[in-house]
């Protein structure tokens, strides 16, 4: 019996100055063929997507859900009823009952504690609301990076893909910010079928994994859309000896959602609900074949999806090599691609 994973098994050094801060067009690429790493551009990798091949992508948009209130940081997660929310938010100091003032005269009062909390708003709050005062959820570490809290006007498109039309994320699909609308056009010129599924990323992008055992970790659960268009396109794709290429760990997530059963739905009306799959090493993929995907954070649930598709030992060594050869990490940085599940 193969022994539980240790969060710890996911560990990894690497320089500070490689987190990326901005984009960087077009992107570096690690392909990863035979657990042997290389490095081609995305033109290359645009070439051995083949005709008849399915690329599917996220068409979520993140939402501008990070209010300020002074120097303290709230993250609007979900509306309760008219003026109740759950949020996150540096609550340790504040009691039950205490209020922070928020722009355009609105106060919020703490109600419950815990990961999220639950706060009262002293009127009702609409979209128009975060449009005007709320930033994008950047993850913290391009913050620490920028040394910077606030964002920058570019990361308006930055932090969005550029196929972004269902609100309800708190992150960006990163690996989608590679792609132009033209490499698509690219790909659907030669006869790729390029698909979309929706996932909503959720709380747990910004929860670290506390759990010692991968498998005590609880995932919080993140919503889900595969259209019955996306699923019977690439099942026919796969019947006729074709690849499933999946742009991101949150695509990825959707499709074997479906696969393993875990939404409502069926091949003929698509399948939509709630996930809360966790994939690591050991588990058997049904759909994806070829996984594109950005470097992620030591000890994250997304390195354990990577090892699981690939594995531990070629992902870390793979790792290594970008970062000797000072590859751009996490959301904003360069593009990775593995080849084979094993």
């Amino acid at each position: 019996m193969k022994a539980p994973m240790k969060i710890t098994d996911l560990s990894y050094s690497y320089p500070e100055e490689l987190i990326a801060t901005s984009p960087q067009r077009p992107s570096r690429v690690m392909w990863v063929e035979q657990g042997v790493p290389c490095e081609i551009s995305i033109n290359d990798l645009l070439g051995k997507i083949n005709a008849g091949d399915v690329l599917v992508v996220n068409n979520t948009q993140v939402l501008k859900r990070r209010v300020f209130a002074g120097d303290i940081e709230i993250l609007f997660l979900k509306q309760l009823n008219d003026t109740d929310w759950e949020v996150l938010f540096p609550s340790k100091k504040y009691k039950i009952g205490e209020s922070l003032s928020l722009p355009l005269d609105v106060s919020m009062t703490l109600v419950q504690k815990g990961r999220p909390q639950v706060v009262r708003l002293s009127h009702t709050v609409s979209e128009e609301y975060f449009q005007k005062v709320a930033e994008l959820p950047l993850p913290p570490y391009i913050q620490k990076a920028r040394n910077e809290r606030h964002t920058v006007d570019a990361d308006e498109s930055w932090y969005q893909t550029a196929w972004a039309k269902t609100p309800g994320s708190f992150a960006a699909p990163t690996a989608s910010l590679h792609f132009s609308k033209e490499d698509i056009a690219v790909l659907r010129a030669k006869g790729v079928q390029v698909l979309e599924v929706t996932l909503h990323v959720g709380l747990g992008t910004f929860l670290p994994v506390t759990a010692e055992d991968l498998n005590d970790h609880d995932m919080h659960e993140e919503y889900v859309d595969v259209p019955a268009a996306t699923w019977q396109a690439l099942q026919n794709a796969r019947s006729q000896g074709h690849k499933v290429w999946s742009l991101g760990t949150t695509t990825t997530r959707s499709l074997e959602s479906a696969a393993q059963g875990m939404l409502q739905g069926s091949a003929e009306e698509g399948f939509r609900g709630f996930t809360k799959l966790l994939i690591q090493p050991g588990y058997e993929f049904k759909i994806v074949q070829r996984l594109l995907t950005n470097f992620h954070q030591p000890e994250s649930t997304l390195l354990a999806l990577v090892s699981g598709f690939s594995s531990l030992e070629t992902v870390k060594a793979c790792y290594q090599w970008a970062i000797e050869r000072k590859f751009r990490l996490f959301s904003y940085g360069d593009l990775s691609c593995w080849t084979e599940k094993q």
